[in-house]
């Protein structure tokens, strides 16, 4: 009967360990297998340059090689000064426009360590006033490690989970992602751990948009292989 129990126990925390991973922060196992049934829409290893980028300060950017290979290197801050408070560092591709996507790149933060060192990913960008973008940093606070909205006036936090922070590693790039599901509304982040989000939001106030990358304010940090599948609209 010992026996049973055990088994009848271990079997009931698979299931449990199986449902929690499959449906990270509410997300149903259907959100996950449509977003990643979308088609591949663009790519950028940044081995032909940084044509197809549109940025808010050209002289902060620049092509570097890096053991063999060209990253896009935020080399130092931008002299962008936006509208209202929000980032100032922004690369946004060209001529993409998106409804819901998954947004993958390689990330390294070349900055010192301080709690809200920092690198961003930008999406539903409208225009210098109305966008979205992720903040991910050292440790969460109001203006750190979080989902915004920037909409008409300075940037406000719209994630309903979010971790404590994460933990650059000098000289390492990390794997991030951000999936969109525009029905649901559903906007989640990822870090490395492809299998849970480090933060997580549900908003519907910009349905699609242009999509970058980017720091806050003097953060400086190098991107590569940039890949974005989603369903692209007309601007």
């Amino acid at each position: 009967m010992k026996k049973l129990f055990v088994l009848y126990l271990l079997v009931g925390m698979a299931v449990f360990l199986s449902v929690l991973f499959s449906h990270p922060w509410g997300q149903s196992s259907e959100e996950v297998r449509k977003l990643n049934e979308l088609p591949l829409l663009f790519s950028e290893d940044f081995e032909q340059g940084a044509d197809r980028w549109r940025l808010t300060d050209a002289q902060a950017w620049k092509i570097i090689a890096e053991s063999g290979n060209h990253v896009f290197s935020l080399f130092q801050p931008s002299k962008y000064e936006p509208p209202v408070r929000s980032p100032r560092n922004i690369a946004l591709i060209k001529d993409l426009c998106v409804s819901d996507f998954v947004l993958e790149a390689k990330i390294k933060s070349t900055a010192r360590e301080s709690e809200h060192r920092d690198l961003c990913l930008f999406f539903g960008w409208q225009d210098p006033i109305h966008f979205y973008y992720v903040h991910i940093a050292t440790r969460a606070d109001d203006v750190a490690n979080s989902i915004f909205i920037v909409n008409a006036a300075p940037r406000v936090s719209i994630a309903r989970e979010r971790t404590t922070g994460i933990k650059w590693k000098d000289g390492y790039y990390h794997t991030v992602r951000v999936t969109r599901d525009t029905k649901e509304g559903t906007i989640e982040v990822y870090f490395d751990d492809l299998t849970r989000p480090i933060m997580a939001a549900v908003d519907r106030t910009f349905l699609a948009g242009s999509l970058g990358l980017g720091s806050f304010g003097n953060d400086t940090g190098n991107f590569d292989d940039v890949r974005v599948w989603g369903i692209k609209i007309a601007p």
